[in-house]
């Protein structure tokens, strides 16, 4: 009997906790009640600031390559080549400092001239008073550039409708391993 309560303890806190993220409903009538709301809604502005780390070489990689074209590694600019990222987003540089996301996501060598890439990827925030909401980006990073501006495209959670942009700059790059530290500012619009 104790196990029964328990196991129906859970699946009510289950159904009733996790549709929603920061007390909005994700259901279908939930998010319809609140585009009814949003012509009263107020635009709210986030700036964010956090590390985003991507490890190519390591014993656990947060980035691996999933395609090449068959001349990738004859171009001076990598062009074709594909990886898939689940990085970690950390309020400090140092690899061991918290986590508060991941950047979830593709990015490629899209330029034959320089070092360009294309990211679309999603922050998938995990902790703090974000947890649960997510932000996705879809740009151009020309990773040999000092800042990088991309455009926030939409969001999820807290920031839906959400658009934006995210200035990234090199924090650490080591060209041997090709893992590199990135540090992200975000402002962001969302209601």
């Amino acid at each position: 009997m104790e196990k029964f309560l328990l196991m129906s303890f859970l699946f009510l806190a289950i159904t009733i906790i996790l549709p929603s993220t920061h007390g909005l409903d994700q259901s279908p009538k939930g998010v319809d009640k609140w585009f009814k709301n949003l012509p009263h809604a107020k635009t709210k502005m986030t700036k964010l600031h956090f590390y985003f780390h991507d490890i190519v070489t390591a014993k656990s990689p947060s980035a691996i390559q999933i395609a090449q074209a068959n001349n990738t590694f004859q171009s001076p600019t990598f062009f074709g080549l594909v990886r898939m990222m689940d990085n970690p987003l950390t309020v400090n540089p140092e690899p061991d400092s918290k986590i508060i996301g991941r950047a979830q996501g593709i990015y490629g060598s899209a330029s034959f001239e320089d070092i360009g890439l294309l990211m679309t990827l999603n922050l998938v925030f995990t902790n703090g008073k974000y947890n649960g909401s997510t932000l996705s980006i879809l740009g151009h990073n020309q990773v040999f550039h000092e800042y990088r501006e991309m455009p926030i495209v939409g969001g999820s959670g807290v920031f839906r409708l959400a658009k934006g942009i995210a200035t990234a700059k090199t924090y650490q790059v080591d060209n041997t391993t090709q893992n590199a530290i990135v540090e992200y500012h975000v402002v962001v619009l969302h209601y």
